[in-house]
């Protein structure tokens, strides 16, 4: 018996294959469609006229970071290309906003490969935001450039020149007018000897030859030039006073005399007109000479001829003068027309002794032990350029020194030059003990004093 329901079951398949075939049929088109390339672009013609061009205004926008605090940041890896994309979309759409929908924001390029703290060569610690272009007038830009603060900077001007140390100042009284015989202070100074090793010297002249030593004594003068027989005389008399180094090492004092053919002999002085210029000449060095003669001197008439020994031999008539400058005194005379005789006083019983020394308070020497040093390191510069090269050091005294440029000095630079200590510090304390004893034996002094309160050697270790 056949099923009642069959026909409509193949009703309803029928149905379902007729929908499909038909929805098919419409997908065809659709699909020929989506093939096809898609047609040209076609742009149209812009129409030309004289209006002027539009310029398209441009905001950038920088965020406002403080700089402190993007300083003490820690250096981050650059982003990733989807990170600044989703940054740069988020940043316009907060400018568009606040209206500006023509802006374009540029995200900040990434830091540049550097050390572990991301700092690269030349760059300063603290860094600040890119600055934007062309932006000094926009408001963001002002506001955010008071914010950075600006890192330390290369200076490309010199620096200023050091300034040398403060000299070291020191005033030197001589003992007569300036002469050969001070020929090492001389050029010292002029050559800047001195002034090389931190020395500001000052020289002086005295009115009278008797004072360096006594100023030197109250303090008013720091070193004073004087003669090794004054010394031992004004030690002996209670004067703070002691040698601290020497520039003449032979004799310089003499008994010039008339050459008149008849005083041969210290012996032949009894009652004779002598000049003295220095105070030993009067109290040591003449009684030295005549005591072997058996002639004391109070036989002899003394005049104090002081700086004019020249003029006193012709007005006042002398027989002889007892001078400290042997080596120019004898041709002063002679351009005067006065003919004399030198007799040494190493010749006649008087120990060789030290010409021209320096002199310190001895109360006051220990303060300037530096600066004694590094005088008297100048002083024998000074010497040894002078004795290699005599002619240029005479060119020199006359140069800066004019008035020693006379017939006399010319003379006695020669005889001079080699008179003058090599080692100006350096003290023979044997010489010194035996001019000491001397003087004690004859009476011309009343206590003995050791070398070593005469006189100090700093070039000693």
């Amino acid at each position: 018996m056949p099923d009642p329901a069959q026909p409509r079951r193949l009703t309803a398949v029928a149905t379902a294959l007729t929908l499909l075939m038909v929805t098919l049929a419409s997908l065809a088109p659709m699909t020929s469609v989506a093939a096809e390339e898609p047609p040209p672009l076609v742009v149209p013609d812009l129409p030309r006229g004289d209006s002027p061009p539009r310029t398209l205004e441009t905001t950038v926008l920088v965020p406002e970071i403080p700089a402190r605090e993007q300083a003490l940041e820690e250096p981050s890896e650059a982003p990733s290309e989807e990170t600044a994309e989703e940054t740069t979309k988020k940043t316009t759409e907060k400018a568009r906003e606040a209206g500006s929908e023509s802006a374009v924001v540029r995200p900040a390029p990434p830091p540049p490969a550097g050390d572990a703290t991301g700092h690269t060569d030349g760059e300063d610690a603290i860094g600040a935001a890119p600055a934007p272009q062309d932006s000094s007038d926009s408001p963001e830009a002002d506001a955010t450039s008071d914010l950075v603060d600006e890192g330390p900077r290369v200076v490309l001007t010199p620096p200023e020149p050091l300034e040398p140390p403060p000299l070291t100042s020191l005033e030197i009284m001589l003992d007569w007018y300036p002469g050969p015989q001070h020929a090492a202070l001389l050029i010292a100074q002029h050559k800047g000897m001195l002034e090389r090793r931190g020395l500001q010297v000052t020289l002086t002249t005295p009115a009278d030859p008797s004072l360096p030593t006594r100023l030197l004594a109250a303090g008013r003068v720091d070193l004073a030039v004087s003669r090794q027989p004054l010394l031992h005389l004004q030690v002996d008399r209670g004067l703070p006073l002691v040698r601290v180094g020497t520039l003449v090492e032979l004799p310089l004092a003499g008994l010039l005399l008339l050459d008149d053919g008849v005083m041969e002999s210290p012996a032949q002085l009894a009652g004779r007109r002598i000049g003295y210029s220095v105070e030993e000449s009067r109290e040591l060095l003449l009684p030295l000479l005549l005591r072997p003669h058996g002639i004391v001197i109070e036989e002899l008439e003394l005049v104090d001829v002081n700086f004019s020994a020249v003029h006193e031999m012709v007005d006042q008539g002398l027989d002889g003068v007892m001078t400290p400058q042997r080596l120019g005194l004898a041709q002063r005379l002679g351009d005067v027309g006065i003919s004399t005789r030198l007799l040494q006083l190493e010749e006649h019983g008087i120990p060789h002794h030290e010409g021209l020394i320096l002199v310190a308070n001895r109360d006051r020497v220990a303060g300037q032990r530096e600066s004694l040093r590094r005088l008297l390191e100048a002083l024998a510069e000074a010497t040894a350029w002078s004795l290699e090269r005599p002619e240029a050091a005479w060119a020199l005294l006359a140069e800066r020194e004019p008035a020693m440029d006379t017939p006399a000095n010319r003379a006695a630079w020669m005889p001079m030059l080699l008179r003058l200590s090599a080692r100006p510090a350096a003290m023979d304390r044997a010489g010194y003990a035996r001019f000491e004893a001397l003087l004690h034996e004859r009476g011309l002094i009343e206590t003995l004093t050791p070398p070593g309160r005469l006189g100090i050697d700093l070039g000693a270790p």
